[in-house]
């Protein structure tokens, strides 16, 4: 079945999975959406949440990246993202990488790209509630510096001189490292600069950059809720017990980020687990779908 990918070109997390297509050589579709809201095409999928990437396989609706990553590894396991059991360590390298790494970087994204359209800046504003816009300007030099010192640990990761921050081979914690790196490049006044004083990011950044996208072919908003339609979800129902009071499969719930972009989306839930939850939603254009979260990072609450 296709996977299809819906994001948009400079968004600094679809980086990381379109990195994960190309280190897997996966052929994918390639749905651009609007970079602000509105995104009626894509919530009609996810049933409001907003956040780029999205990838949708058949009628199954994978929402973040660490969802996504999980997901693309269960099917495609050959060049694992996980070598030598590492994905605890992923995952923790992925809440440095979310939090302190990327929130440091959006502020000084748009604090400083000048390029930037006011209807992108009026958006992040509403989205982006760990920043002050009202000091954001007075908080840049802060931020450089939060950002250098960012930096300044990845690098140390590679200061033995491995290719790669887990060994001799890509993993999921380089793709994690390596997306605000990518975001600096092109979106920090002077990240070139920033950059070039870690002269052990060089030859990694080179090295991930080389990896590429895979195989990928547009295709309109329509004609991926015309697949969502087509398909039933291919999901495995299971809650685990005790995990949360009074929840069960069919129980209808809500589920949140916890960080931005809070929009919750609402359903029947399908899956509960330490890894994952899944709710089962019916929309007029996409039909009766799946959506998909991780565990971590969100909030699962019995709806009123």
């Amino acid at each position: 079945m296709e996977l299809i990918l819906h994001h948009f070109d400079a968004s600094p997390f679809a980086e990381k999975i379109r990195l994960v297509m190309g280190f897997k050589g996966l052929a994918w579709r390639s749905v651009t959406i609007p970079m602000i809201m509105p995104k009626p095409d894509l919530t009609a999928l996810t049933g409001g949440y907003r956040k780029t990437p999205v990838l949708q396989i058949g009628a199954d609706i994978y929402c973040d990246t660490q969802c996504i990553a999980r997901e693309l590894e269960r099917r495609f396991p050959a060049r694992t993202l996980f070598p030598g059991g590492s994905e605890g360590l992923c995952a923790a390298l992925g809440y440095w990488s979310d939090t302190g790494f990327f929130q440091t970087g959006a502020g000084l994204s748009l604090g400083t790209n000048t390029a930037l359209p006011s209807a992108v800046l009026r958006d992040r504003r509403e989205l982006f509630r760990f920043l002050d816009f009202n000091f954001l300007s007075r908080d840049l030099p802060h931020l450089y510096a939060r950002f250098d010192a960012h930096l300044a640990l990845l690098a140390s990761m590679l200061a033995d001189g491995r290719e790669y921050l887990l060994g001799a081979t890509p993993s999921w914690a380089d793709m994690q490292g390596y997306f605000p790196v990518w975001m600096c490049r092109g979106n920090i006044r002077d990240g070139e600069s920033l950059l070039a004083a870690h002269t052990q990011l060089e030859k990694w950044e080179a090295r991930m950059a080389a990896i590429g996208h895979g195989e990928y072919t547009e295709l309109d908003a329509e004609s991926a809720l015309a697949v969502a339609r087509e398909h039933s979800p291919a999901t495995e129902a299971e809650v685990l017990p005790g995990l949360m009071a009074g929840l069960a499969v069919g129980t209808e719930v809500t589920v949140t980020p916890e960080d931005y972009g809070a929009v919750p989306v609402t359903g029947e839930l399908v899956r509960l687990t330490h890894e994952d939850i899944a709710l089962r939603r019916r929309d007029e254009r996409a039909g009766e779908v799946v959506v998909h979260f991780p565990r971590l990072g969100y909030r699962v609450e019995k709806s009123v």
